[in-house]
């Protein structure tokens, strides 16, 4: 049964209902991003956990030059390892029909007559090669989708120097490539490269491997730490040319699929905590108004027996009220919005089955955390209406000071209007609304830079990367090591204008108790088509001695230029040496290391060995160039420039003009919301002195600017705050998704700022449209009747 409060309640809310829809608007803009952020976690999680435990993810990978099989019963042996999978794995390059560029086949062996015991193939279509069929393979599904490929199609490939034709009896996927893409690179490029699963003896014969194995996965038993795993394994495997065992954690689709889920957790948190605050203060504005407004009501309920305790409950009613709409509508948004989402990881990650799992129990965090920031947000303003004494409550407010402001007292309004000097007076007698106000307006404003600047760092990213740092046309590594005749064919190949040799040596880097293994690049000091440049942009030279790594390689090691590091050799004759720091480069996607070539050759005890080339290449003569790169067996790799763009375009620039277009469609929201709220709260305070304006003569654009004055100064004073708070959120929340793989600069253009300015006076006008209106139903004949 509906008590006489709840009806003065539901009677006030209907009064009310446009303040109160822009309040939960707002809150739901913070509660639907945790809510989406959230559940796109327990989507992604729980379709990894129970992919990779259905179909047997390894838990440690190592490759290898060359082991007889025999040597796969001693690693069955070490203390901790339940099962193991010994194959052979190579890369082959492809000649596809319409495609100028080759491709490139990462292959994979099937054990012979039996099934896989890790990393099991999902078939989605097709089946299985037969034991006898040589020629039959399992292609991924994202380069089969990619290339239009079907069951039965034909793939000619270059397999060990010799070019034979592959049959596609099947399309499937594997937990050990969630992320596709090269060895290295942090960008899928599914079109030009893909996965290939092949019958034992069709690979490991045509590359002299019959008997041997050059790759091996272990599935540790319950319970088993890795550490003494990887030990033993690199002990036994370290003569037959080992890089080193490593785990899950550091696989490259394991390790970029763990970087997307942490970017996603900070995001689950930075940013509603940004909308909660505004919808808090928001909340806060509407009941301090309402209880400055309804003293005398007050009064009149304590005075008929209502408690202290049921008046404060009333007015947190409100609160509550706006928090279960804005629950509501949150939990309804951030449902359609992950749904939505949910599609950009089809970019980047392939699994069997990626369905969209609501995290219910979200909501019940949305809902306490939402009822918290409100409670939080009008303590002060119910406690206001407890502590009110019924005696004083029926005396109406004393009347405010109308002495001049600060700024007509020294003189800076002469020639003003009247309006704006009572704008000035106004703000300056109600100094804590004004503070509250610009914050307000503020937080909006701020939230309009970010969306800016990830579309400004896109920009400066593509720029820096594929302009000023890739200035190359193509890269090409060869298959095995070469002499320096191998890069003087290179330099001969149609077309080519410039070679830049690249030596690149599988190696382990030490700092203290940090580790990583990666490949050191070698490149000649005064190599220009591959720049190396630091966080101001300027360019580094290579020296004579030491090594020039990432930044963000510094920071997960935690050494600083001059300190010495122990770089590993896992290749050759497996020097260990020493090697200070001497400069660290600014990059965006992964982690690297570079040397003078010549130091990469004597720290490996080698002569002028090369790897491959960057190389430029006379657009001209590229389809001749390409051809005789398909027909040269030695070339297992090709890295053309405008590939990658376009696959970066395709994937990480697509994905985030998505979150873009997201966040700025909440930030309007939260700028119209808060713009509206202010000038309908300003309205309901000063209705009686407007109307009286308007008796004693003003006519209705000059009680207007009265009104309107006042909320502009406070917006121009507002959003220089705002765009340096728009700036700080901008560095936190691209510092938050900075991870080992994938990282954003900060960019932030004056477009960016101009825009954010835009929107929020945008907001201002429509609001003042609405205000505006309303200001033509002032109660004049109520004004006339107020008792004194």
């Amino acid at each position: 049964m509906l008590t006489p409060l709840d009806l003065k309640l539901f009677r006030d809310l209907g009064r009310m209902k446009g303040q109160i829809l822009a309040v939960s608007l707002v809150m739901a803009c913070g509660l639907a991003m945790m809510i989406m952020t959230r559940s796109i976690i327990l989507t992604l999680e729980s379709t990894r956990d129970a992919y990779y435990q259905r179909h047997r993810l390894a838990d440690v990978f190592g490759s290898l030059k060359r082991a007889p099989l025999s040597l796969a019963d001693r690693v069955a042996e070490i203390p901790g390892v339940a099962a193991i999978e010994a194959r052979v794995v190579v890369d082959a390059t492809l000649d596809l029909v319409g495609l100028t560029e080759p491709a490139s086949a990462h292959i994979v062996s099937l054990p012979e007559g039996k099934p896989q015991t890790l990393n099991q193939v999902f078939i989605r279509k097709g089946r299985l090669p037969q034991p006898d069929e040589r020629r039959h393979a399992v292609v991924s599904e994202s380069f089969a989708l990619a290339n239009k490929l079907q069951i039965g199609d034909n793939i000619v490939a270059i397999i060990n120097g010799r070019r034979d034709t592959l049959i596609v009896c099947g399309i499937g996927l594997s937990p050990e490539f969630v992320f596709e893409a090269r060895p290295g690179q942090t960008l899928p490029d599914n079109k030009r490269y893909g996965v290939f699963w092949m019958n034992y003896k069709a690979i490991a014969v045509p590359y002299n491997l019959d008997g041997a194995f050059n790759d091996i996965c272990v599935d540790l038993a319950p319970g088993a730490k890795a550490g003494p795993v990887l030990a033993e394994m690199d002990r036994l495997l370290a003569d037959y040319g080992a890089q080193g065992a490593y785990t899950r954690e550091d696989h490259n689709s394991a390790k970029r699929l763990d970087d997307e889920l942490r970017v996603v957790h900070a995001l689950s948190l930075a940013y509603p905590v940004v909308f909660l605050s505004v919808a808090a203060f928001m909340v806060n504005a509407v009941l301090a108004r309402l209880v400055r407004l309804q003293r005398e009501q007050i009064a009149q309920l304590k005075a008929l027996g209502y408690s202290s305790w049921q008046v404060g409950r009333h007015y947190l009613n409100y609160a509550f009220v706006i928090v279960v709409f804005g629950t509501v509508i949150g939990g309804l948004v951030g449902r359609w919005m992950g749904g939505g989402l949910l599609g950009i990881y089809d970019l980047f990650f392939r699994f069997p089955e990626l369905k969209f799992r609501m995290d219910y129990s979200a909501l019940g965090i949305a809902l306490v955390v939402s009822a918290a920031a409100s409670i939080l947000g009008v303590f002060s303003v119910v406690w206001m209406a407890v502590k009110l004494p019924p005696a004083e409550a029926m005396r109406p407010e004393p009347p405010a000071d109308f002495k001049p402001s600060l700024l007509e007292r020294v003189g800076l309004t002469r020639g003003s209007s009247p309006a704006f000097r009572m704008a000035l007076r106004n703000i300056e007698r109600r100094p804590m609304q004004a503070v509250f106000t610009i914050f307000g307006i503020a937080l909006a404003t701020g939230l309009m830079v970010l969306p800016g600047s990830m579309a400004d760092s896109i920009d400066y990213l593509l720029t820096y990367q594929w302009n000023d740092v890739q200035r190359q046309d193509v890269v090409v590594f060869f298959a095995e090591p070469g002499s320096p005749s191998a890069l003087h064919n290179l330099e001969h190949l149609p077309g080519v204008q410039r070679a830049e040799p690249v030596r690149a040596v599988q190696a382990r880097i030490r700092y203290g108790h940090h580790s990583r293994k990666l490949a050191i690049t070698g490149m000649p000091r005064d190599a220009d088509l591959n720049r190396l440049l630091d966080a101001k942009g300027r360019r580094i030279v290579l020296p004579e001695e030491g090594v020039v790594m990432s930044a963000q390689l510094g920071q997960i090691l935690g050494a600083r230029i001059g300190d010495v590091i122990q770089v590993q050799a896992l290749e050759g004759k497996r020097s260990t040496l020493n090697v200070a720091i001497r400069g660290f480069i600014e990059d965006f996607a992964g982690v690297s290391a570079f040397m003078d070539i010549q130091a990469l050759h004597r720290l490996m005890g080698e002569g002028d060995v090369v790897s491959g080339a960057y190389l430029a290449v006379d657009q001209a003569r590229w389809e001749d160039f390409m051809r005789e790169v398909k027909d040269t067996p030695r070339i297992a790799v090709t890295l053309v420039k405008d590939d990658q763009l376009e696959a970066f375009r395709s994937t990480t620039g697509q994905s985030i003009g998505i979150l873009r277009k997201l966040y700025l469609t909440l930030a309007i929201v939260v700028a119209f919301g808060v713009v509206y709220n202010s000038a309908r709260i300003a309205l309901s305070e000063r209705s009686r002195d407007l109307a009286t304006l308007r008796v004693v003569g003003f006519t209705q654009r000059e009680v207007a600017g009265v009104l309107l004055g006042e909320l502009i100064i406070l917006i121009v004073a507002a959003l220089p705050i705002g765009l340096l708070f728009g700036r700080g959120l901008a560095i936190l929340i691209i510092e938050k998704v900075r991870t080992e793989t994938v990282r954003l600069p900060l960019e932030i253009s004056l477009f960016t700022y101009t825009v954010s300015v835009l929107v929020v006076a945008a907001a201002a006008c429509s609001s003042f449209i609405v205000v505006g209106r309303m200001l033509r139903k002032l109660d004049m004949v109520g004004v006339l009747k107020a008792r004194d």
